[in-house]
């Protein structure tokens, strides 16, 4: 399927390691011209790289400082003169006891998550109504499916879907579509770092831990950040034009629920 993404001109936050620069990756295959948004510049600069694309730029920021979003934006228009596509990638949430989590823990997970996604979406705001475009969040199935070692991100997922809904009934007015993805166990660092830390507290190997993480969850297998960056590429096209508001599980079957 051609997804009429060449020449088209987007963001992506999150995008040095993980699903965030499996996206970018994805997006550039199809032709677009990308800044790719991160904290870790190093990483980030061989995520550009790796692209393979001259119209491909890092911005290295950290989107928990409020003036980070809108310089973001602003370097992006400066480069590419228009916003076609933006994807809201960037953020990690603690995990762990909810009384043993601090303050501090829960003002960073909603400043990098919650707070990013929304002055993004703000600032972009103006160049996706110019151009139609679209933004597409991910999110995470934690903001459907509670858990006790998940509150941070299962506050910061839910406040995300109903963002997420409120840009949508925006954008039905303003020419903007607005979708995301719930992506669910996916092989990245931070799935590793949960095995690691289940394999040390049940006294198994990191193989076995992750085998019961998975059965846990009800699935065949762990998905890979290729899989959820095939639904945003969709998602993100002309494609998709006639979805709005769609909040997309890509869990493999994690959530049940209607």
């Amino acid at each position: 399927m051609q997804l009429e993404l060449g020449g088209k001109c987007g963001i992506v936050t999150g995008a040095s390691r993980g699903i965030g620069r499996a996206i970018a990756l994805a997006l550039a295959r199809e032709g677009m011209r990308l800044a790719l948004v991160a904290r870790a510049s190093d990483v980030l600069d061989d995520a550009v790289r790796q692209t393979g694309s001259a119209d491909a730029f890092a911005i290295g920021c950290d989107l928990r400082q409020a003036a980070a979003p809108a310089a973001a934006v602003e370097a992006t228009l400066a480069r590419f003169g228009a916003i076609d596509v933006l994807v809201n990638c960037a953020g990690a949430t603690k995990r762990g006891d909810f009384l043993a989590l601090t303050d501090e823990e829960w003002s960073d997970g909603f400043a990098l998550k919650f707070h990013a996604a929304m002055r993004m979406s703000r600032a972009a705001w103006p160049a996706l109504c110019a151009s139609r475009g679209t933004i597409v969040n991910i999110i995470g199935v934690g903001g459907r499916v509670a858990s006790a070692e998940f509150s941070i991100g299962g506050a910061v997922n839910s406040a995300l879907i109903n963002l997420t809904k409120s840009l949508a009934d925006r954008g039905v007015r303003d020419g903007v579509r607005v979708n995301a993805v719930n992506p669910g166990g996916i092989a990245t660092d931070r799935w590793r770092n949960r095995v690691n830390v289940a394999a040390e507290r049940n006294r198994t190997t990191p193989a076995q831990a992750e085998e019961l993480l998975v059965q846990e969850m009800g699935v065949a297998s762990i998905g890979t950040p290729e899989n959820i960056a095939d639904v945003v590429a969709f998602m993100a096209s002309p494609r998709a034009a006639y979805m709005q508001g769609a909040v997309v599980d890509v869990d493999g079957g994690m959530v049940r629920a209607l």
